[in-house]
């Protein structure tokens, strides 16, 4: 995955020749993951560091969050206008919808993990364990049963830019919340700065990023509901991942950030971990998720902006 520069002129808005320079396939079995006359979009800029991007297909429109500005920004598909969506946003980073539409929200201020009701109501889901508060809750996805898994690094209360400057009171984890109980449970440990995570289409798998010194996506057989012992799945290099998700046939799109010109953007991993395709960005990638009509069209947050790229593949 050595890195390549950029085409000279690409940026931010230059006319793009089909196919894509920036879309670069590095195995075969990307072919079929790329559009011919499909290119990268810039469809917003202006944040300070963007996060967390999820899809409203009932609304056709994107929503994620601009955490050091406090705020979560929505982009209507039909007309293209950004807006805010919620300010303040208790500096909010990760966000995904449950089994009955809900937004779900990982919040570094207030250290918890909430949920927006249909009516706009805002319900504490979780805000710490074990008597000690949550570090500060980074990316959440909902399982099929309900249960909704989240990481907690504790970026966020390591200054005052991305939410407020605090001791840590719990070890980083990834956690567990029972749809019934309400508990939360600590189901991963090993990891030193959990971060992104998703499941493979048939929750057989739970990937997680390490995004420590050691930064790293990690990989879990799933049995009875819960992880197993976990195993280094793939690097994301130079730089390192963060944001990680599945498309239908059980690739791995993974946000990469912090390696440079020719390097940021996007990688794409098949199952076996090869590498096979990478979508260049001019700024680090922090996040993505798959959403428009189809769930084939692919958004990635990175860093001041949000960029889009209708590809072959379907978001599991």
């Amino acid at each position: 995955m050595d890195s390549q520069p950029l085409p000279p002129g690409r940026w931010p808005d230059a006319p793009v020749r089909y196919p894509d320079p920036v879309v670069r396939v590095l195995d075969p079995r990307f072919e079929g993951c790329r559009l011919f006359n499909a290119a990268v979009e810039r469809i917003a800029t202006g944040c300070r560091w963007a996060e967390g991007p999820v899809w409203f297909g009932d609304h056709r429109c994107l929503v994620w969050s601009d955490i050091p500005n406090d705020r979560m920004l929505r982009w209507d598909e039909a007309s293209g206008a950004v807006s805010v969506f919620r300010r303040p946003a208790n500096n909010a980073n990760g966000n995904t919808r449950d089994r009955q539409g809900r937004l779900v929200t990982c919040e570094h201020l207030t250290r918890r993990v909430t949920r927006t009701e249909h009516d706009g109501s805002i319900t504490v889901l979780a805000d710490g364990h074990d008597g000690r508060r949550f570090n500060a809750p980074n990316d959440v996805v909902v399982a099929a049963d309900g249960s909704v898994w989240f990481t907690d690094p504790g970026y966020g209360i390591m200054s005052d830019y991305e939410g407020r400057r605090a001791d840590v009171e719990l070890p980083t984890a990834v956690y567990r919340l029972d749809p019934g109980t309400s508990t939360p449970e600590p189901v991963i440990g090993d990891l030193e700065r959990p971060n992104g995570l998703c499941f493979a289409p048939d929750e057989s798998l739970l990937y997680v990023v390490d995004s420590g010194p050691a930064r790293a996506i990690h990989v879990y057989d799933m049995a009875g509901g819960r992880p197993g012992p976990g195993r280094r799945f793939a690097d994301v290099l130079p730089g390192g991942p963060d944001g990680i998700r599945c498309d239908t046939e059980g690739n791995l799109w993974a946000s990469a950030s912090s390696g440079g010109d020719g390097s940021d953007g996007v990688v794409v991993f098949a199952p076996d971990a090869t590498p096979i395709g990478r979508i260049l960005l001019p700024e680090g990638c922090a996040n993505l998720c798959f959403g428009g009509r189809a769930r084939n069209r692919l958004f990635m947050t990175a860093s001041r902006s949000v960029y889009a790229l209708y590809v072959n593949a379907t978001g599991a």
